[in-house]
């Protein structure tokens, strides 16, 4: 079970609500410039970051070489990825789906 619902909190889940009613990148955009500041948004962006890069087996000394963070960071990210709640496997799976669609077979015209 996730650490962050150990503590039920009706602020939290408002939040993640909000979040999902978002319908696209430019509304992330602006709701995300007002509550978030730039250094805020930009240390989450770089977790991410250091998430993926961590699952595509890069190493500590790749990242801190390809972006600017700390080794602290990776670590923690990397403890989150090995023994975590499992949310930024899920996220990046499906960050992957979405960037390399399955083999789809063509589409075949209707017929009229």
């Amino acid at each position: 079970m996730p650490r962050i619902r150990n503590d039920p909190n009706d602020s939290i889940d408002a939040l993640f609500h909000a979040i999902l009613s978002l319908r696209d990148v430019d509304e992330c955009y602006l709701f995300f410039g007002d509550l978030l500041t730039v250094q805020e948004l930009s240390a989450f962006a770089q977790r991410l970051q250091v998430a993926r890069m961590l699952s595509e087996g890069k190493t500590y000394e790749s990242i801190r070489a390809e972006i600017s963070t700390s080794s602290s960071t990776i670590t923690r990210v990397n403890t989150e990825l090995r023994y975590g709640s499992g949310g930024y496997k899920m996220v990046l799976d499906r960050m992957r789906e979405l960037s390399s669609p399955e083999d789809e077979s063509p589409t075949q015209p209707e017929q009229e």
